[in-house]
């Protein structure tokens, strides 16, 4: 019987037309740290804060989807939703409590990628 394969972490994608502008957001507005960078320009880095990882890839051609390419988790929607409006990113849809246990919203970074975030919320 063959063994079950161990999977490790998984890391979304990021697709964007303006290197230097999403490094900026990633970094300064949402507090990432730059961990790899390939290129010369950059055409490639990945980026970490706590437990979360982007790479983020230059993709000239680049058009966002209109749907979320990433789901982050986070302990604080609120105030993730605060850094996001004080950041510039545009809101998609505002903080709600959902049925199925999140408190969750949907923002763009400049590039137009749509990023679900979602607070597991205490059952009562």
């Amino acid at each position: 019987m063959q063994q079950p394969v161990k999977m490790g972490r998984i890391a979304a994608v990021v697709p964007v037309q303006d290197m230097p502008s999403a490094e900026r957001f990633y970094l300064e507005a949402l507090g990432f740290k730059k961990v790899f960078e390939n290129g010369n320009p950059v055409g490639f880095m990945i980026l970490k804060r706590d437990e979360a990882e982007l790479h983020i890839t230059l993709q000239p051609q680049h058009k966002a989807a209109h749907y979320p390419i990433a789901h982050l988790l986070v302990d604080d929607a609120p105030a993730m939703f605060a850094l996001c409006q004080q950041a510039g990113a545009r809101i998609i849809k505002g903080v709600q409590d959902k049925e199925y246990g999140l408190r969750a919203f949907v923002f763009a970074d400049p590039d137009g990628n749509r990023i679900d975030v979602g607070q597991i919320i205490p059952r009562a």
